[in-house]
């Protein structure tokens, strides 16, 4: 754990060598070298000749090996990480690699954090990470975890705004009207897209009054209805909807102006008569 002062004498793509007096040298291993999960080529960090100081991290005088650190002369960042960025704070960070599961991001240089495809977008159900951010970008991020001793922080990209789910309780309140575009016929029902990434079912039972063996018979993809909302459920995510019963209302609603203009247009008869018989009566 002593510190000492050395020069270095060569370079490996492993670390480099420290001569630390005549005859002894120590290595510095590439991990070693920088806190940094990144590494790089040890030519990156020290070039031959350089006098540095660096941290005794063992001694095997049986194989009359010396291992070096210089890591261990700074702070290790990863210990800040959870009083800087408390877990629900927002960061800013550049884009630096993207793959198939998600995307890291440079928190500060030499500590990236991971963007999980599953954080990246709430209404998208299978996500491309490509088609959401690219290379290079500056984004902004939320810290869900940090894992000090595993050197891994979790960032998320759609917990910048709220889960939209949040709001449909109170948009698509039980009992109001909705419309939608079909967008998926299957054996037990219809699913209809509300708005992008919020999605309802049509159970076959409620796509109309007679018996429906399949859904095709009354409605086909791309159709746009208008539906009774008759369920929510917003921690399983689904919306019951129903044709049988917006259709049903419409009709009641059809039947009650009608019967309302009936009863109108009678009262005016009855008036005109009335008024009538009683110009008559005057004229006589």
């Amino acid at each position: 754990d002593s510190i000492v002062t050395g020069k270095v004498t060569n370079l490996a793509d492993y670390g480099a060598f420290v001569e630390l007096e005549e005859g002894v040298e120590g290595l510095i291993h590439i991990t070693e070298m920088s806190w940094s999960r990144r590494l790089v080529h040890p030519s990156k960090i020290l070039k031959k000749g350089d006098v540095i100081e660096a941290r005794v991290l063992d001694v095997d005088t049986e194989k009359q090996k010396i291992s070096l650190g210089l890591k261990q002369l700074q702070p290790n960042p990863w210990e800040l990480l959870e009083t800087k960025y408390p877990v629900g704070s927002r960061i800013n960070g550049r884009v630096r690699n993207i793959t198939d599961f998600g995307a890291f991001v440079e928190i500060e240089k030499g500590i990236d954090g991971l963007v999980h495809v599953s954080d990246m977008s709430w209404t998208k159900r299978f996500v491309n990470p490509r088609e959401i951010i690219k290379e290079g970008d500056e984004v902004e991020v939320v810290v869900l975890s940090i894992d000090t001793e595993n050197q891994r922080v979790s960032l998320g990209l759609k917990q910048i705004e709220a889960e939209p789910w949040l709001k449909v309780p109170e948009k698509y309140k039980v009992g109001s009207t909705a419309s939608g575009e079909v967008v998926n016929l299957t054996d037990f029902g219809v699913f209809v897209k509300l708005e992008e990434g919020i999605e309802g079912l049509i159970h076959i039972s409620e796509l109309d009054e007679r018996h429906v063996e399949k859904p095709n018979e009354i409605v086909s993809e791309g159709d746009l209805l208008n539906l009774k909302v008759i369920s929510i459920d917003v921690i399983e995510k689904r919306i019951g909807l129903s044709l049988r019963a917006y259709r049903q209302e419409h009709e009641r609603a059809s039947i009650k102006r009608y019967l309302e203009e009936q009863d109108k247009d009678e009262t005016t008869l009855g008036a005109l008569i009335r008024e009538a018989r009683q110009e008559y009566q005057n004229k006589k």
